[in-house]
């Protein structure tokens, strides 16, 4: 097996085109096209890693957090990222990151986070803006239901809970075929008038390039009309952070008992709180303090996080409890939600759990 054939199976998941725009996500090191011996799955890169990865005879670095994260100037190896990157290689093994394209996934990291703390319907905290395209075109009646169907087959229509979703009105198509042409209907240097339909549908951004290519590939005409637009609508299936419900209202220490037990951290920080009980639990693993008026506008009681400096927990305002529970806690199951993706797309190849624990911060 490539490669490139298990990153095709990753972006089939988390496509990179959900990525943060500051975020670098994808192959990072290494040749897409070389034989796979065996994937090392981890949260973090580091040189103990690569070291691990070695030991395993894999040649290729699943992760989370992408080692390359700013610009290189320059690969000496004077800290530990050029370490790590000179060490792959020197060893020939590639690296890829997932990090924001995993976020931003509906069942991603933040959904992931809420089912340790049992909520119940689960909902994406902060839903993401410009992933959607309107595509609008013209097409003779006969053929709108090929045309429709390749659209749909290459992902067209896919909004929330329901597929193959359009929009169609009924209209009278004419055009003046010249002397160069080669008309589907009609003739050369002769007014056509044609029933057509005009279909509306919607394109999620990673089919984007897959629903244009079955357009052109299943509309019958020789010059296709169309309109592809950027809506700023958000998209429901794709987001940060995730909000839900607890199964019964929880008082403040009960509830922080429930996160310090069930996320196995030696201790929390959090805000001043004045209301009664929690209900609405607002969570995003890792750095969360831009989603403190998010979780606010959703109604939530609690917001789970972490990386919160002093001032933000002014943000909370005795109405919202902000719970900073560590970065890597709140991210901590990662490696083995790649992990058992991985092993139940390709269950007999050989993918390695490991066993470095990347947590920098301890505590005493």
């Amino acid at each position: 097996m490539k490669i490139n054939q298990i990153i095709q199976i990753l972006e089939e998941w988390a496509p990179t085109t959900y990525a943060e725009d500051f975020d670098n996500v994808g192959l990072l090191v290494g040749d897409k096209n070389r034989s796979c011996t065996a994937a090392l799955i981890t949260h973090d890169v580091t040189v103990a890693v690569v070291e691990e990865a070695i030991a395993n005879n894999c040649n290729l670095i699943v992760c989370f957090h992408p080692i390359i994260f700013k610009g290189l100037t320059s690969l000496t190896g004077k800290n530990y990222v050029e370490q790590t990157v000179l060490k792959a290689i020197g060893n020939k093994i590639a690296i890829y990151a997932l990090h924001t394209a995993l976020d931003n996934h509906e069942f991603g990291i933040s959904y992931h986070l809420g089912q340790l703390l049992s909520l119940t319907k689960q909902r994406i905290l902060i839903p993401q803006k410009n992933s959607l395209f309107h595509l609008t075109t013209y097409v003779p009646v006969s053929d709108k239901e090929k045309l429709l169907k390749a659209l749909h087959d290459a992902g067209a229509g896919n909004l929330g809970n329901y597929s193959h979703c359009s929009f169609a009105i009924e209209g009278k198509g004419r055009f003046l075929p010249h002397e160069n042409s080669t008309p589907a209907i009609g003739q050369k240097d002769k007014m056509t008038h044609v029933k057509e339909e005009q279909i509306n549908v919607i394109i999620p951004k990673h089919v984007k390039n897959a629903v244009m290519s079955a357009l052109k590939a299943a509309h019958p005409y020789e010059t296709i009309a169309y309109e592809l637009v950027a809506i700023e609508n958000q998209h429901p299936n794709v987001g940060l952070g995730s909000i839900g419900e607890l199964e019964s209202p929880m008082d403040i220490n009960s509830f922080l008992k429930l996160v310090k037990k069930n996320l196995k951290v030696p201790y929390i920080r959090h805000s001043k709180y004045e209301q009664t009980n929690i209900k609405t639990v607002a969570v995003l693993g890792g750095s969360g303090s831009f989603c403190i008026e998010a979780a606010k506008a959703q109604g939530a009681d609690a917001l789970v996080t972490a990386d919160l400096k002093y001032h933000d927990f002014f943000k909370a305002e005795k109405g919202l409890l902000l719970v900073d529970a560590g970065h890597y806690e709140t991210e901590q199951f990662t490696k083995r939600i790649i992990h058992e993706y991985l092993t139940k797309k390709i269950p007999n190849f050989a993918f390695t759990f490991s066993e470095e624990n990347t947590n920098p911060v301890k505590y005493f």
